[in-house]
């Protein structure tokens, strides 16, 4: 059947008693898992191996309506075949079938009602042993006209169970919680982050802004601020600079932007007197999780520097290099792309330039703890199989972890492309600075804020413990 370009019906003058027809499918894990989403049918037998595996079937099972779906595709596309309407169906389950079982669906005519043009056909189901799984009968109206219709082409499915952001979350169970400044959190949406963050034991929360307002917010939200402290400023450039100077003097070990303007915050931390700046410049990194990439992505610089000089992804390379470390313990170093529109090195594109540059600043060791290649195009550094179409033999092509653009406004686009339409999930970080700043959006679902407080408080440990800068 999965063969036919051409689905044909049969008619009821056509359809003969003992007439049938057959189609074979192969049960998959991501059958029983795509069956689980569409039917919310999410018994441990089907989808809990260590559970089945107590159970009476000693393993994982697909659903028995499995079955009665395959016999449903075959009435629908053979027997009698498009313009079928099923009316009733009762099948016997005699054995489960389980993943990689091959079951052979046949149904057969046995009786034609010409009044209504009803036809009831035997169902039978059986494995590759010839053993019966179920049995039954299947009531349909057969259609009376003749129909052809090209094979549909249907959408190509993909599945994304792993959730890296509660993984990276859960590691911070055993560490104590940061003690961050929330700056000028007036807003609903802000304070019912915090609390969340705060019941995940990520951070202890600072409240620095107009009190009133503050108050006002968690009213709103229906949280109780009551236990926290809360310092009172006359409006968000005051509440701005007294985070920065709580962090600046070990009060706070992080900082998280509430209802302000980036720009407005990053002003007062990026000034000298500030305290927080270190040696390297100030950049952003956002930490994505993509469905259909095979693992955590990281895409800098998409919120803090503008158009970037060579230099400056120098610095922009380290701290994302150093944040990635971070958050997988050091374990191996991080593949890091150095994107342009082209791979090729030209003169007349500086983003390749630099791109080639930073590749040997890292041969020289001037970029540790990382493998640079670049410049590569953005689908060179996702895709093997550009970089096997292209030709290009690399380490890190198909393979990067860290995507370093070459100015903000591309970094930004393929950060918001990825998320709105690859529907992947963005945490950001600014990072180079004495203490990490939490920037969150108000598109940002709660699992995304929490995994910005994770970062911070993976970043806060690490500097504890006098690793980062």
């Amino acid at each position: 059947m999965s063969g036919q370009q051409e689905l044909v019906n049969v008619t009821f003058d056509e359809l003969k008693i003992g007439q049938t027809a057959s189609l074979t499918r192969t049960l998959s894990k991501q059958d029983i898992q795509l069956f689980a989403v569409l039917s919310g049918d999410l018994n441990p037998t089907h989808l809990d191996e260590a559970y089945a595996e107590d159970s009476v079937f000693r393993g994982v099972v697909g659903h028995g309506v499995w079955t009665g779906a395959l016999i449903s595709a075959l009435l629908g596309t053979a027997l009698p075949g498009p313009g079928t309407i099923f009316l009733n169906q009762n099948l016997d389950f005699k054995q489960p079938v389980r993943p990689g079982e091959t079951i052979r669906v046949t149904v057969s005519v046995k009786e034609k009602r010409a009044e209504k043009h009803v036809v009831v056909l035997g169902c039978l189901c059986t494995n590759a042993l010839g053993e019966t799984v179920a049995t039954g009968t299947a009531t349909v109206v057969a259609p009376v006209e003749k129909i052809r219709r090209v094979r549909p082409e249907l959408p190509d499915v993909h599945l994304h169970f792993h959730d890296r952001f509660r993984d990276l979350i859960d590691t911070c169970e055993k560490l104590p919680p940061a003690r961050t400044a929330i700056v000028h959190p007036v807003s609903a949406t802000v304070l019912q982050a915090v609390m969340e963050a705060v019941r995940e034991n990520l951070i202890d929360p600072v409240l620095i802004g107009p009190a009133g307002r503050i108050r006002m917010a968690a009213e709103e939200a229906g949280v109780d601020i009551g236990g926290y402290t809360l310092i009172s400023t006359e409006h968000s450039h005051a509440a701005a600079e007294k985070a920065v100077s709580m962090a600046s003097a070990g009060e706070v070990a992080a900082l998280m932007k509430g209802n302000l303007p980036t720009d407005e915050l990053l002003s007062v931390v990026v000034q000298t007197s500030s305290g927080l700046r270190t040696q390297r410049r100030i950049s952003h990194a956002y930490a994505i999780d993509v469905p259909g990439y095979h693992k955590l992505l990281m895409i800098t610089d998409a919120a803090v520097n503008i158009a970037p000089n060579m230099d400056d992804k120098a610095d922009i390379c380290r701290n994302a290099i150093e944040l990635w470390r971070v958050i997988t313990n050091g374990a191996a170093q991080p593949k890091v792309a150095i994107l342009a529109a082209t791979e090729k090195v030209k003169s007349t594109i500086q983003a390749t330039v630099d791109a080639a540059c930073l590749c040997k600043m890292a041969d020289r060791k001037q970029i540790p703890n990382a493998i640079l290649d670049g410049p590569l195009a953005f689908d060179l550094a996702i895709s093997q199989q550009a970089a096997q179409d292209k030709g290009l033999t690399s380490k890190v092509a198909g393979d990067a972890d860290i995507l370093v653009a070459p100015d903000i406004h591309s970094a930004n686009m393929v950060a918001k492309q990825l998320t709105f339409l690859g529907h992947a999930a963005a945490a950001g970080l600014v990072l180079g600075v004495r203490a990490p700043i939490i920037l969150t959006s108000r598109a940002d679902s709660q699992r995304t804020r929490l995994m910005s407080c994770a970062l911070a408080v993976r970043m806060v440990e690490a500097k504890r413990r006098g690793h980062g800068k």
